[in-house]
Parts: structure tokens; sequence; C-alpha cells
């Protein structure tokens, strides 16, 4: 494929009261159609642990504006995959997992399975029709446990395994659930078996060495492909972590059949380059910490959108994912979710995190393409992608603290540029001789149609 570099002087703005330089320093951008990345699946948010219903309480119209906020295209992130959670046990509190599809023992693992389904899931098919409406249909449902009976420690919480000869009904089980939303119209494209294998929490979770994941694979698997699902595996607490269990898979050549996407998450460790699979990967599950309220772009805190758009960036350059889910969408109390919801007052606010990840998911559709992409200043991280309908997403992301600009945009088609900073929520800005200013500590998007 042909290469166009699209090379620009980036002018440095004079800081008022200072002596000005002699000439000003320019940067490099180039964007290299020849180099080709990964191939893009998509950008969501998981709404596990009955997050739902808090948005389902609220008023019709703040529901629909919620909605829009995550799903829209013109009004918010866009975002086309959706992360559910498959429950393990009857609910408790507010923030447990969702009713199991089968609560009780049925009396060992070969006998009769007796399921249940109310056609709602703790609001979670509410959610996912909604998605649709959108045109989201990518749906990745994922099991933080087995049904405690299922477990050689007898709960859902606090760790354990899947006892052996439970294997097989496991598998029937999760397969199952993706059975019922089918009933429901909604298609399950990619299932999961375990969250944070490595992990003992005491919420639901449970236990999987890389080599009892990669045993289970191979029992789930036929299973799983004659319903039409791909098998998503092993979402480790960390991105490092991550990738023994994809070693694992990958040397088992009977287990690599099965899955379709590996992936990690990023508390532990981040994505700082690729999990060792020639397989699609996902940063399935990832969001800052802390312990207040932060609606702010750039405060230090690590809590900021800053931090988020930082690292998607680095998720996409530099672990090469494909698919990008955050945690979580909404939530109440003191949290890092990209919305808050008062219950008391049934109102809800936004923080930058939004738009940090909006900036991204608006505009790199599913099935783009990563092209080549670098700076001559290493405070601008850039990142380019080629959408299927032809279109160029430019992301530049300044983490210095002086505005650049890149100068004459030529024979690249009509472009547009948005903001994303502290008073800009993906908002256009405009262009000046087929120019644009890269404002400092600010994600700026160019759309080159």
């Amino acid at each position: 494929m042909r290469k166009h570099a699209l090379a620009a002087a980036l002018l440095v703005a004079p800081l008022i009261g200072q002596a000005q330089p002699a000439a000003a320093s320019t940067v490099t951008v180039d964007i290299d159609n020849s180099v080709k990345y990964q191939k893009i699946d998509g950008f969501g948010v998981s709404t596990a642990f009955r997050r739902n219903e808090l948005i389902k309480a609220l008023p019709e119209d703040k529901q629909q504006e919620i909605l829009d906020l995550w799903f829209s295209r013109e009004k918010g992130a866009g975002l086309s995959i959706l992360r559910l959670g498959i429950g393990a046990r009857p609910a408790g509190s507010p923030y447990d997992q969702m009713v199991s599809i089968q609560p009780d023992d049925p009396g060992g693992p070969t006998a009769p399975p007796r399921y249940v389904w109310d056609g709602d899931d703790n609001s979670q098919v509410w959610m996912a029709r909604a998605a649709q409406r959108y045109g989201v249909n990518r749906f990745f449902a994922d099991a933080w446990s087995a049904p405690g009976y299922m477990k050689d420690n007898g709960d859902a919480r606090n760790g354990g395994t899947l006892l052996p000869e439970w294997q097989r009904a496991y598998a029937n089980y999760l397969v199952q659930y993706t059975k019922f939303y089918a009933r429901e119209g909604i298609r399950i494209t990619d299932l999961g078996f375990t969250n944070e294998p490595d992990w003992t929490a005491g919420y639901e979770s449970m236990r999987f060495t890389p080599e009892e994941a990669a045993r289970f694979v191979k029992v789930l698997g036929p299973v799983a492909r004659a319903a039409g699902v791909n098998i998503l595996c092993c979402d480790s607490f960390g991105w490092d972590q991550a990738k023994t269990y994809t070693q694992a898979i990958e040397a088992d050549p009977e287990a690599a059949r099965w899955v379709r996407v590996h992936s990690g998450h990023s508390y532990a460790s981040p994505p700082t380059s690729p999990l060792p699979t020639d397989r699609n990967t996902w940063m399935s599950e990832w969001g800052p910490g802390g312990s207040t309220w932060d609606e702010k772009w750039d405060d230090g805190s690590g809590q900021d959108g800053m931090t988020v758009a930082q690292a998607v960036n680095d998720a996409l350059t530099l672990g090469g994912v494909s698919g990008y889910i955050y945690w979580l969408g909404a939530s109440s109390g003191a949290t890092r979710a990209f919305i808050r919801i008062d219950t008391t007052t049934k109102t809800y606010q936004v923080s930058k995190r939004l738009w940090a990840l909006a900036a991204y998911s608006r505009f790199i559709r599913p099935g783009a393409v990563r092209l080549g992409a670098t700076a001559s200043d290493p405070g601008l991280k850039v990142s380019a992608f080629r959408n299927a309908d032809g279109s160029r997403v430019v992301e530049i992301l300044n983490a210095g603290t002086d505005p650049v600009t890149w100068d004459k945009i030529k024979g690249h088609g009509r472009a547009r540029a948005y903001l994303t900073d502290e008073n800009n929520a993906v908002a256009p800005i405009p262009l000046r001789d087929k120019g644009v200013t890269i404002a400092p500590r600010a994600l700026t998007t160019i759309v080159l149609d």
C-alpha cells in the first residue's frame, strides 16, 4: 500500500513574559498507512454487579441521557461492547453479583440440570436491549465464579477451585446462559468462564492456574462452539500476569483452537507489551483506584480524565489491544465509574473519565486497523487508525505544558478536529488554513474523511 507521511511543523507557542526563542521549535508527526497493527474490535463498559438497577431506578429522561452518554456517537462515547456478569448465587447486598440461573445443586454433576430464568437478569437484559438500539452487537458475558456447590470451598465467594467432576456441568451452565439471552433476542458473542483467576476476593471469585484454565478450555470449547459463541480467556488481574495464561493456552494446540480472544486486566500491571498470541486481545477491565469521586480532567490525582486517556493510548499502542473495556459505567457513592448516580435525588454526575474514552471510541470504530504513527516530540502520544469506511482517525495526547500546531493538513480529504480537556468534552475546534492547535495537557482527535 502507498505510504502517506503526514508531516507537519508544530510551533511551540511563546510564553508570556519570557524571552522569545530565536526560531520556533518544530516537531514532526508521521502517519504511515503502509504499517498496519491490530484490528479493533471496539470499546466498552461493564455493568456487572447490579449497577444497571441504579440506572433503571432513575426517571426515564435521566435513563435516556445516560444511555446516550454511553452509546450515542453524536451525544456520547459510541461504545460498541457491553460486558455482562454471569451470576453464581442468590443476590444479597445491592452490589452482589446477579442471581444464578441454577442456584441450587441439581443433585450432582450428572443430574439433569434445573435452570431458572426470569427474562430480566437483574436488568442486564434491559440494558443489552437498549444497547442494541444504538447498534451494539458485541456482548461479552463473563462469570466471576461457578456456583458454590461446584467448587471445593462450597462458596461462590472467597476463591476456591472448580471440582473436576463438575467441569462439563459448568460448561453446560455457561452456555445455557447464552441460550437464555438468545431467547430474549440478544446474541452473546463472547463468553468468559473466569474473572481474575489468580486473585482471591471476598466477593464472587474462583481460582484457575494457567494449566487448569487450558484444560477447562478444552471442555468448554466444543460446547460453546456448537452454540455459536466465542471463548474469551482469561481476565488475569494484571496484563503481565495474563501472559502466563496466554502462553499455557497457546502451548496446547487443542486449547488454542477454542480461544478466540485473549484478555487481561490492568490492576497488577498495565499493558506495556502485547500478549504472546496472534489472536485479538482485550484489556477487559480496569478503572483507577482511589476513594473519592473525581470529575476533573487533569488534577494529578490518578483518577482524572488525563490518566484514563493515557491508559487507553498505552493499551492501544504498547499493549496492542483490539478491545478496551472500562470498569464501571455507572455506580454510586465515592466511585471511579464514568458516572455517579445519586440514589436519593435521582440525579447523576459525569466525570471526564467518560470523555477520555469517548474521544477514542466515538471515532475509532469496530473493524478499524491501527496504522503506524510517530512524533519527534516525546510529549506527544500519537496513534492513528483507518476505519472500514476509509476515514482515518489521528489521536494526539499532548502530555506537555505548551500548545503546538499541526500545520497544513493537505491532500487528505475533509478534516475535522475535536478537543477534550477540562473545559471541553469531544468539542469541535476550528481548523485554520488546514492546521489545528494541539492544546497542552489535552486530547485532540482529528478525523480525515
